[in-house]
């Protein structure tokens, strides 16, 4: 490419000279640039050396078909990547993968994102699936470091220092944590390390994170330096939560046989404005404001080097040559969503709607009851236990306000994030885990070591509130600790 411009430079100069000589436009008359320099004259070349490669890497972070709508999410922002020009070998997935064939999936082997949409699972990597998708494996492939994955395609991002990274995550959240199918979670603190580790390397020009899930401000709010060459936006604000979409008795509602939500708010926004705008002239600007004015019951928020988000969406998801983008008004872009589901709801959803599809009196629906039951118990338990340690710990007066306090915008949520993890851990000692829902109590145990407690304290607290682990499966005993 830049032996072919500096040919033509130089040819061109050739004409120029004998023009001034014969008086003669041979350029009009007799020549034309080969239409791969005249895009290059004109800016828009798509094979230009300062793209570099793009790479992608994109994770579902739960499991279970009540969370279809995460790996939903996955499938189709690859399939938009995938018709942008992004080859599989720079496209790493992490999902779970247990949702195509699920017993409960209306249409065994397929995966929709919307009501009308198409199957969205055909085609799609088997890179990180089952319980290779952990947070080891996540960050070993974001640093390039093959000898840190552990099963999976070893597929990593081997990238240089001319290359795009767009990051794509979809799952539930709370204050300063992110879920991951296969414990641990992700922490914020470490995250944000992750990255600048990456950038230290030198082995990207820009990098780009989409980040789907409650609280998801949370993980960059006071912890993303600016410098780093990094943009980041969020579902949500760091306080709030996100949203699911095309879920039961919605509007737009999924197609009758399924009991579950297909995408979620923020997701479904980015994905769907992706389809139709030529990403060779929409910037990440753009699609910010799009999906934030669409985004409708929460804060869609941006982070990081805001300067970045000037550049074109090209550079980091191509485009897909195949679309007349010209039949496209922004009338018909929407999603419309008049009845968005808390994420954090939604899996109370689903198991309501399998209940109430169910015949009265058959063994499915006592099954189904349980199931509801114990969702159900085990968010009492949860709730429970942070309200008691916390009047324990502070009295009865004062513990709730400790424990529901918000810090300032622009600080992190925690000064010592190995306490958080230590809070965590003493927490699912005595009371069991966490689990998806007991997330939205990170702030709690935040706040509590923001206060001074000691572990120890902390144990003897949670120890006088739990006289034993519940048993139910929400508890998720045998899956270990969440930090």
């Amino acid at each position: 490419m830049i032996r072919l411009v500096a040919g033509v430079i130089l040819f061109n100069l050739f004409l120029v000279t004998i023009q001034s000589v014969y008086g003669r436009n041979l350029v009009s008359n007799s020549f034309k640039l080969p239409s791969e320099v005249t895009e290059f004259m004109d800016g828009i070349s798509e094979d230009d050396d300062d793209v570099g490669t793009r790479w992608a890497v994109l994770i579902a972070g739960s499991k279970d078909y009540m969370n279809y709508r995460h790996q939903a999410d996955v499938c189709h922002a690859y399939q938009i990547l995938r018709k942008g020009g992004l080859k599989d070998e720079n496209i790493i997935v992490f999902m779970y993968d247990d949702i195509a064939s699920h017993v409960n999936n209306p249409k065994p082997g397929v995966i929709i994102n919307n009501p009308h949409g198409d199957d969205v699972y055909e085609g799609v990597p088997k890179d990180y699936t089952g319980n290779d998708v952990t947070i080891n494996n996540f960050f070993a492939v974001l640093l390039g470091n093959k000898a840190a994955v552990t099963g999976g395609s070893g597929k990593v991002v081997e990238s240089g220092p001319n290359d795009h990274i767009f990051v794509y995550y979809s799952d539930h959240g709370g204050p300063g944590v992110l879920g991951m199918p296969t414990g641990p979670n992700i922490f914020a603190n470490d995250l944000i390390d992750v990255l600048k580790k990456k950038h230290a390397s030198g082995t990207y020009k820009s990098l780009v994170f989409y980040l789907e899930s409650c609280e998801s401000g949370s993980i960059f709010e006071g912890l993303l330096p600016d410098g780093l060459n990094i943009y980041a936006t969020t579902a949500a604000n760091a306080v709030e939560n996100s949203y699911a979409n095309y879920c039961p008795g919605g509007n737009p509602p999924p197609p009758p046989e399924y009991d579950t939500c297909l995408g979620d708010s923020y997701s479904v926004a980015w994905i769907e404005d992706s389809e139709i705008h030529d990403l060779r002239k929409e910037s990440l600007k753009e699609q910010y404001l799009q999906v934030k004015n669409k985004t409708e019951l929460s804060h869609v928020q941006q982070y990081g080097d805001l300067g970045l988000a000037e550049e074109h969406l090209f550079l980091y998801m191509g485009t897909n040559p195949e679309i007349d983008y010209s039949s496209f008004t922004e009338e018909s872009s929407s999603p419309s969503f008049s009845t968005p589901v808390n994420q954090r709801d939604a899996d109370l959803l689903h198991l309501w709607h399998k209940f109430r599809k169910t015949s009265d009196g058959s063994p499915r629906k006592l099954a189904a009851q349980k199931q509801f039951m114990d969702a159900v118990s085990h968010r009492m338990h949860i709730d429970q236990s942070i309200e008691l340690i916390g009047k324990l710990l502070f009295g009865i007066e004062k513990g709730p306000k400790v424990l529901n306090a918000v810090r300032p915008g622009g600080q992190p949520l925690v000064d010592d994030w190995d306490c958080l993890k230590t809070m965590v851990r003493t927490f699912e000692t005595h009371c069991g885990s966490l689990s998806q829902y007991g997330m939205k109590h990170m702030r709690s145990l935040a706040n509590i070591c923001n206060a001074g407690i000691k572990q120890k304290q902390m144990a003897e607290a949670s120890a006088q509130n739990c006289v034993k682990i519940p048993s139910n499966p929400w508890s998720s005993l045998q899956n270990g600790f969440s930090a």
